[in-house]
């Protein structure tokens, strides 16, 4: 099956083409740097990682850059309450993203451009527009004529006449600039200095620039004129993509994405999140109450056009998921050894339901189809895993047994999904944060219960099971009297 995506653009599904053959460009509109990450943001990355994964596994070289918004409005409010500089606040916060995104299991892309960094660009890009009549200077003020560039509208559907001054959020009632522009829609390239902002020179005056050319500036500077894939949260499809596609195609005459994708929006107990209503919950809050692999997870089961709800009872249900995968994961390590992999680990995956998943993945994404698939693997290793427990064989050969396990492994890469192993070799497991019994008091329980079975207490023995069992501790006992524990 071919690689179908629903592109923005065209707005239907349809084959997936790079322009170059087996290389992919990459640009995901990233993090206004002003505050910690919320769960918004963890959706966004954590989807657009797993994509970028899932086209390396299908042998796509690609550059996946994401950028740092580290000029805004939000930052300057933030610095001036603090009393610091934009820069203190910024990098601040860059630095509890990288944090986050690592627990998160997020992986690092290619090259995060900040705007600060690439001024220079930025304002070539503009002098560019208001060279080919574009964009026009006004009061220190630069903006873009959006009447001039005929497709404006393209991507989000939108049409100018059909819209009303401030529908989108660029033009308020009380909106300063008004008298400056020549067109209510018309929005800034670059802003002209406030008493006791944060400025940087340039040919139209003390100012800093506009959001919108932020963008179109870094994804040129880092990917070239055109890319293959740009992607971002559904909320940015108007204005900020339809003014990115404005500027850079009125300056390179080329399109500036062949396809745009966005994802859908996160909601909290069915509301849509916001401070004010006390549902607001940031990425390094969630993930002290959670397993980021339970969060993972339970990101992946939703398509990723789709709104997401968060609530307890979807991420317990999570839980279970990731329990039942983990198990299967773990295959390895707790049955290893009985089957006599440690000489010969597995390597080969099975290319049918390889080729499963992909035929399943290349509509659109759809991970959750290709969950599906691994959560067959992981029951079916549960099942054999509870004969070699109960009976000490199983029903298939040790072969099949690491066939599947490799696949299963292999597969879950592509999701980012791994179970966390101790370096004692106990496996610590998933959930809500950790409240039970220490490592020590596992290990001199399981010793009583190895010396109650041995004087054959039985009854003793069930006891401290059924007791770590209540804690989330399970045993599994291996031949020659050892026993191996990890947390469910």
């Amino acid at each position: 099956m071919t690689l179908t995506v629903f592109n923005s653009l065209t707005d239907r599904q349809e084959p997936f083409t790079p322009i170059e053959p087996g290389k992919i460009r990459m640009y995901c509109c990233g993090i206004t740097v002003y505050d910690y990450c919320h769960i918004g943001h963890g959706r966004t990355c954590l989807v657009w990682d797993v994509v970028r994964r899932y086209l390396r596994w299908r042998g796509y070289e690609v550059q996946y850059v994401q950028n740092f918004t580290d000029i805004d409005d939000k930052i300057l409010k933030r610095a001036q309450s603090e009393g610091v500089s934009m820069e203190e606040i910024s990098e601040r916060f860059i630095q509890a993203y990288f944090e986050d995104m690592e627990r998160l299991g997020v992986a690092k892309a290619d090259a995060y451009p900040r705007a600060t960094h690439t001024l220079d660009g930025m304002q070539r890009l503009v002098s560019e527009l208001e060279s080919k009549g574009y964009a026009y200077p006004a009061g220190g003020d630069v903006y873009y004529s959006v009447r001039k560039f005929p497709e404006y509208g393209k991507l989000s559907g939108r049409k100018l006449e059909d819209l009303k001054a401030g529908a989108s959020g660029r033009v308020e009632e009380t909106d300063p600039d008004t008298d400056k522009k020549r067109d209510p829609f018309d929005f800034a390239l670059w802003k002209a200095a406030k008493p006791g902002e944060t400025s940087y020179p340039s040919r139209w005056g003390e100012g800093r620039p506009g959001w919108h050319i932020e963008c179109s500036a870094m994804v040129k500077e880092e990917l070239g004129e055109t890319i293959d894939i740009h992607v971002g949260g559904g909320d940015l499809m108007f204005p900020h993509h339809e003014n990115e596609i404005a500027q850079s195609e009125a300056a390179t005459g080329k399109p500036l994405a062949r396809y745009w994708l966005h994802n859908g929006m996160v909601k909290v107990g069915g509301e849509k999140m916001a401070k004010s209503l006390g549902n607001f919950i940031t990425i390094r809050d969630l993930l002290e109450q959670r397993d980021p692999m339970i969060v993972r997870l339970f990101i992946l089961q939703t398509h990723y056009r789709k709104p997401v709800d968060f609530t307890e009872e979807g991420l317990d249900g999570a839980r279970n998921g990731w329990n039942t995968l983990k198990e299967g994961l773990l295959f390895q390590e707790n049955y290893g050894k009985q089957l006599g992999w440690e000489d010969n680990p597995p390597k080969q995956s099975d290319e049918q339901i390889k080729q499963r998943f992909a035929d399943v993945v290349d509509d659109d994404f759809n991970f959750a189809g290709g969950l599906a698939i691994l959560f067959e693997l992981a029951k079916e290793l549960r099942k054999e895993g509870n004969l070699l427990l109960h009976q000490g064989r199983a029903e298939a050969s040790s072969e099949e047994l690491a066939v599947k396990w490799h696949t299963l492994a292999e597969l879950a890469d592509v999701f980012g999904l791994k179970p966390e192993v101790k370096e004692t070799g106990n496996l610590q497991g998933d959930g809500k944060a950790d409240t039970s019994l220490s490592d020590e008091q596992v290990q001199a329980l399981i010793e009583q219960r190895v010396a109650a079975r041995k004087e054959k207490n039985f009854a003793e023995a069930d006891r401290i099971r059924d007791e770590l069992q209540a804690q989330g501790i399970k045993l599994i006992d291996q031949p020659g009297g050892n026993t191996r524990w990890y947390r469910e």
